[in-house]
């Protein structure tokens, strides 16, 4: 955890660009101060090729970014990490806005760690004490 999810409609043409854009909203919550553990980021991107903007009378364009969360952060760090995630997105479309109709979101959710949330993930022993180059143990999934 967590998952950035960054949904943009096609008329954007950010083909080139959007991994960008992922890299920066993952450089955001690596930035946190371990709040967000460097092997639980998840990070992609889904162009919207069927969508309506609006009444649907003009080209307008929208981007969305979903940040999910396991339980357990205080409302400070979370809010600390929406406002430096929107301010990235901002930045990064602020040639856009100055020259089209277009709308920039973000929402958090938390996941409910009783019902909806499960999760097996590897990748952290790269990010954990023993370092880069340890020796990976695969644990049993039956």
């Amino acid at each position: 955890m967590p998952h950035l999810i960054v949904e943009y409609t096609r008329n954007l043409g950010l083909e080139g660009r959007i991994q960008s854009l992922l890299e920066r909203l993952s450089n955001v919550l690596i930035a946190q101060g371990g709040q967000f553990p460097v092997g639980g980021i998840r990070a992609r991107a889904i162009c919207l090729t069927e969508y309506r903007m609006a009444d649907g009378s003009a080209d307008d364009a929208f981007v969305h970014v979903t940040l999910a969360v396991a339980p357990g952060r205080t409302r400070a760090t979370l809010e600390k990490a929406i406002n430096e995630l929107f301010d990235t997105l901002a930045a990064f479309f602020s040639p856009e806005y100055r020259r089209r109709y277009l709308a920039l979101s973000i929402e958090l959710r938390e996941f409910d760690s009783t019902w909806a949330y499960k999760t097996l993930n590897n990748v952290h022993q790269r990010y954990g004490r023993s370092g880069p180059g340890s020796s990976l143990r695969l644990p049993s999934l039956l």
